[in-house]
């Protein structure tokens, strides 16, 4: 049996050869994928850990490193079976031209996203707004879209190209906000008292900062209306929750002063049929 194996074997001496590559052919590749995946999962462990990288980029790190090491993979495999690896770059090169000129809205969101990753006019995490597209906190910056999560906890997602290509207005960039409340008195009501009543719940308030310091000034005059201005900085994290307080404060503070919130008056002249006689 041995020697009847050997006749086979010899009359066909391409078959071992042949069998060699193919298995040293899936064992490279079984490896060679199992180590893209390794490594793409060691780079993004590597960037979070750094304080000096932006995370955003973590997704397109991680699928570059992994991509890039399979493709040496696939051609180290075929390198195996004796196909010509330069012309296969070649025909790849030629191909990857033709796909780039028929998919040119995709590659402007490849070059945006990379825009964006290197300039960083967002960040995830960041609250955002693209103006006349959405706003949101930042989830992720891709290759080609960055996802959002809106206020109601909607995710939408956004091609770069659009993202790039419009004015962006990053709400968490800065330390410090700026916020103003508008609140009316009436005519005829004490102004000076309503004045020092808002000073000094702004002045009291732990989450107005001192630096800059708040301010409060008469803005303009209306019909029925004084309006003061409640100007004040505050900690991006406490801005919200600080406008909605002052929202609730301001008037209960005035109303305890004793200062109404006015009310429009119109007055109405009826002429009585002796007027009209007598004119």
């Amino acid at each position: 049996m041995p020697d009847q194996i050997s006749l086979k074997l010899a009359s066909m001496p391409w078959l071992v050869p042949m069998v060699v590559n193919l298995l040293v052919a899936i064992a490279t590749l079984v490896i060679g994928w199992w180590l893209s995946n390794a490594a793409g999962q060691w780079v993004r462990k590597m960037v979070q850990r750094s304080s000096h990288i932006d995370i955003t980029i973590v997704p397109i790190a991680q699928t570059v490193v992994t991509w890039v090491i399979r493709t040496f993979v696939l051609i180290a495999v075929l390198a195996r079976f004796g196909v010509q690896t330069a012309s296969i770059i070649a025909v790849l090169g030629a191909a990857g031209l033709a796909i780039g000129l028929a998919l040119q809205n995709t590659l402007q969101n490849i070059a945006s996203g990379i825009m964006l990753l290197v300039l960083r006019p967002i960040r995830a995490g960041e609250f955002v707004s693209v103006v006349g597209k959405g706003d949101g906190t930042v989830d992720e910056v891709g290759l080609f879209i960055t996802q959002f999560v809106q206020v109601d906890g909607v995710k939408f997602c956004l091609p770069n190209s659009l993202i790039w290509g419009n004015p962006i207005i990053n709400y968490s960039r800065n330390a410090t906000r700026r916020m103003d409340i508008a609140v009316g008195v009436r005519y005829g009501d004490d102004l000076d008292k309503a004045l020092g009543v808002l000073k000094d719940l702004v002045n009291g308030h732990d989450k107005v900062l001192k630096d800059p310091a708040p301010s409060v000034f008469v803005s303009a005059y209306k019909d029925s209306t004084v309006v003061i201005n409640v100007r004040v900085w505050a900690a991006v994290e406490d801005f919200w929750d600080l406008q909605f307080e002052l929202n609730r404060l301001v008037l209960q503070r005035l109303a305890d002063a004793g200062l109404s919130h006015p009310i429009p008056v119109r007055a109405v002249l009826q002429e009585t049929q002796e007027e009209k006689v007598a004119a």
